[in-house]
C-alpha cells in the first residue's frame, strides 16, 4: 500500500525537479501528462519509485478524467500509430531511412569524423560565440530530399485528415522525424558522427552517454512559425542544421549557459552572440545554452533539429524493449502481406 504523508498536489509546479520519462507506458493517458503532473507531486513522493508515482498519478487522473474522454484518447492514439506505420512502408525516399555518408555529408565533415581528433574537428569549425560551434555538414541533395519528404508527410497527413504531433511546445509547424521511420538514421547520426564532436567540445557532458534523441523538422515563414522565443532545449547537446529554402532573417541569438535555477538571469556582454543560417551548415551547442530565433522576414526556412539526451539505464532498457517489439511487429506485418504463415 502506498503511504504518503500528504497526498495533496502542489499549487505550483516544482521547476527544479526533472520528471521521469513515461514514453513506455501503455495506459490510456499521454506520457506527457504524467511528466507534467509529476512536477506537482508532494515533496515526499519525488524520491519514491517510478511505479509508485505512476499509481498515485493514475488514481488522480482516473478520478477527474471522464471514462468517455479516456476512451476517445485511446482510440486516437491507436489510429495514429496505425497511420504512421502505414507511411513508414511507403515513404517518398526510402534511402533516407539509412545513412549513406558519401551522399549525405560534405567531404570536409567526413574527413574530420574519420580522423576523430580534436585538431581535425577544430579545422572545420568556427565559433561565432563561446560554446557554439558551426561547420559545413550536409550536401544540397540531402537537404532537398529531406525537405521533399517532410512536404510529402504533410500532404499525406492532410489527405488523411489527421493531426500529427508537432516538434515541441514552441514550434507549431514541422514534424517529428522519428514518427515516420527515420529513427534508425538519426540514431546512427548521433552515435557515429555527433558523439565524437561532443567529446571534444563538451567534455563535461561527455561523461554522460548520449544514448537517445528527439529528432524533428521546424518550419518558419509567413504562414508558419515566424520566430522562436528565448529558451533552453530539453537536451544535453543540440544539433541545428538549416536545410533551406530561400529566406531572409531568422538569425539565432545566444545568451550564455544556465542551469534551471538561473535560466532567467541577466546576460553578461561576453555571452552575447549571433549566428545567421546557411543551408547545409550546422550549429552544435549545449542544450542549456540560452537562445532564440529572430523573425524570418520573408521566404521559407526549414531546419533539422536533434536534441541529444542521456537516459538512465532503466529508461534505455525500456526504450530498447519498445524497439524490439516494434521490429517484431513490422516483420509480422510484412510476412502477412506476403502471404507467409506466422504460426
Amino acid at each position: 500500500m502506498l503511504q504518503v504523508t500528504s497526498s495533496r498536489l502542489r499549487l505550483s509546479p516544482n521547476s527544479e525537479h526533472k520528471p521521469e520519462a513515461y514514453d513506455d507506458l501503455k495506459l490510456e493517458f499521454s506520457p506527457l501528462l504524467f511528466s507534467s503532473l509529476e512536477r506537482y507531486l508532494p515533496p515526499a513522493m519525488l524520491n519514491l519509485s517510478r511505479d509508485a508515482k505512476i499509481q498515485f498519478m493514475r488514481d488522480i487522473l482516473v478520478r477527474y478524467f471522464p471514462e468517455a474522454e479516456r476512451t476517445r484518447v485511446s482510440c486516437f492514439r491507436s489510429r495514429l500509430s496505425h497511420l504512421l506505420y502505414t507511411y513508414m512502408l511507403q515513404p517518398l525516399y526510402k534511402e533516407l531511412q539509412t545513412l549513406d555518408e558519401t551522399k549525405f555529408f560534405v567531404p570536409s565533415f567526413l574527413q574530420a569524423v574519420n580522423a576523430g581528433t580534436e585538431e581535425s574537428f577544430r579545422n572545420i569549425i568556427i565559433e561565432p560565440t563561446p560554446g557554439v560551434y558551426s561547420f559545413e555538414m550536409l550536401q544540397p541533395n540531402f537537404c532537398e530530399m529531406l525537405i521533399s519528404e517532410v512536404e510529402n508527410i504533410e500532404t499525406w497527413v492532410h489527405d488523411k485528415k489527421f493531426k500529427i504531433m508537432r516538434p515541441n511546445t514552441m514550434n507549431k509547424y514541422g514534424a517529428v522525424l522519428d514518427d515516420f521511420g527515420l529513427e534508425p538514421m538519426l540514431n546512427k547520426l548521433m552515435d557515429i558522427y555527433l558523439r565524437p564532436m561532443a567529446k571534444v567540445f563538451f567534455p563535461e557532458i561527455n561523461k554522460l552517454a548520449l544514448d537517445s534523441h528527439h529528432g524533428f523538422i521546424v518550419e518558419y515563414g509567413a504562414d508558419k512559425d515566424v520566430e522562436l522565443g528565448f529558451h533552453v532545449d530539453d537536451s544535453e547537446v543540440t544539433l541545428n542544421v538549416c536545410l533551406g529554402k530561400e529566406f531572409f532573417g531568422g538569425e539565432l541569438y545566444f545568451r550564455g549557459v544556465r542551469c534551471d535555477k538561473h535560466v532567467n538571469t541577466g546576460t553578461h556582454q561576453e555571452e552575447v552572440g549571433y549566428y545567421s543560417h546557411i543551408p547545409g551548415r550546422a550549429v552544435l551547442h549545449r542544450g542549456r545554452h540560452r537562445h532564440g530565433a529572430r523573425a524570418t522576414t520573408s521566404g521559407e526556412r526549414l531546419n533539422l533539429i536533434m536534441w541529444c539526451r542521456s537516459w538512465c539505464g532503466e529508461c534505455l532498457r525500456r526504450k530498447k524493449e519498445r524497439q524490439h517489439r516494434a521490429v517484431a511487429a513490422t516483420k509480422m506485418e510484412l510476412l502477412k502481406r506476403d502471404g507467409i504463415s506466422t504460426s
